[in-house]
């Protein structure tokens, strides 16, 4: 206690100063605000946006963990130094040591930039315009490396992140009044600046590019190489892995997508806390579902040929498009942003359910990039308040005409 309030009194002491919000944004981190009101208060509640904030990492963080151990699984699958897991979330052979610590080292300084570089900016704008330093970037901070290629330069997620924290949330005014997904705005920076690096049809392998470089050079090794799944049903190709592999995350894709077991246990925990929405969630499944079922349907119709390059998406079983790619984490995680999402309970269900339409309609029909679930997000985010002003609209007339009724 005599460390807190020698750190509140040198706050009063400084509070004019003009780096006073960066301490404060580290003094609130350790401690609670020293303060009270002194007022009558209406409503008391534990919640905050920093507890907020903190429900949702910990929703993901199982998914971070299982992403470093998947990192190290396909790294040494690839090399062909183990065996496939037979389809057991308690293989013996996905949980070690080895795995987790290649992963590990690979996936903690891309965790690092988001936070160092995003925070940097973050208190650099807090200082500037003279605020407080937000909580919101807490949660982007940690789903930016969830929902990137494991093997993408920390140089190019960087410049992204300045990007993002920038041009997605900052000239909006910050945390609350941004209108796109600070997250998605610093992936489809990275999608339309480097392509090549966020197309997700190879897996890393520690030491590749050398090895590449050697084989370039015509030293007799083997090539390393392979494919995400939608990468290769994008080409038509046999997917080699089996239902349970999939929901489980035995697969390659960036790091916090493959387990959509960890990613519903976490949309689970993130519903029974109240941070977020189930209807957003529920009506996005169902969004896909509609897709996939119309596009089953064309397929069965043969209205498409094997030869067509769509064939491989469209003739996929309508129920596997939720397990594969990024759907679940987007649905899950990202859709239910309470600031970019629609905020009505009928809103709601439309806002879910075009994602989940436009998704795998998005998939399918852009193979170049088989997936969608980033661009019918960031689409949503846009016409979120067009749908809430029309729901509400709505409801006004309806009210008008139950006065109009009583009146006469």
């Amino acid at each position: 206690m005599g460390l807190k309030n020698s750190l509140h009194n040198f706050k009063e002491k400084n509070k004019n100063k003009k780096w006073i919000p960066a301490f404060n944004a580290i003094h609130t981190f350790l401690y609670l605000p020293n303060e009270t009101t002194h007022n009558g208060t209406h409503i008391k509640v534990a919640d905050d946006l920093k507890r907020t904030m903190n429900t949702v990492i910990m929703a993901m963080v199982p998914c971070l963990i299982f992403g470093m151990f998947n990192a190290g699984y396909q790294h040494h699958l690839a090399l062909g130094e183990i065996q496939a897991v037979a389809g057991s979330f308690f293989s013996s052979e996905f949980w070690t040591m080895d795995n987790f610590l290649v992963g590990f080292w690979k996936i903690i300084p891309l965790v690092i930039v988001s936070y160092g570089v995003g925070l940097g900016i973050e208190f650099i704008f807090a200082i500037i315009n003279g605020h407080e330093v937000e909580e919101g970037y807490l949660v982007t901070g940690m789903l930016v490396p969830l929902i990137v290629p494991v093997d993408i330069p920390l140089w190019m997620l960087a410049v992204a992140v300045i990007f993002g924290v920038v041009i997605g949330k900052e000239v909006f005014g910050g945390t609350g009044m941004n209108i796109l997904n600070p997250a998605l705005t610093i992936r489809a920076f990275l999608f339309f600046a480097y392509p090549t690096w966020m197309s997700g049809d190879k897996v890393w392998v520690h030491g590749a590019v050398e090895r590449d470089q050697m084989i370039a050079s015509g030293e007799n090794l083997d090539a390393i190489s392979g494919e995400t799944v939608l990468g290769a049903l994008a080409q038509g190709k046999e997917v080699a892995y089996s239902v349970s592999d999939m929901f489980i995350g035995f697969i390659p894709g960036s790091i916090g997508e493959t387990s959509t077991l960890l990613i519903l246990l976490g949309g689970l925990f993130l519903i029974f806390s109240k941070v977020g929405s189930w209807r957003i969630m529920l009506s996005s499944a169902l969004g896909a579902i509609v897709m996939g079922l119309i596009f089953n349907a064309v397929v069965d119709a043969g209205w498409i040929t094997e030869s067509s390059k769509f064939y491989g998406l469209m003739s996929t079983t309508w129920w596997h498009h939720l397990l594969i790619g990024g759907f679940a984490f987007g649905a899950v995680f990202m859709a239910t942003d309470p600031v970019t999402a629609s905020q009505t309970t009928k809103g709601k269900w439309i806002y879910g359910f075009l994602i989940g339409f436009i998704s795998i309609l998005i998939r399918v029909f852009n193979p170049a990039y088989p997936e969608g679930v980033m661009l019918a997000i960031l689409l949503m985010n846009v016409f979120a308040p067009t749908i809430d002003h029309y729901i509400v609209q709505g409801n006004v007339k309806k009210r008008m005409k139950r006065v109009k009724v009583k009146s006469a």
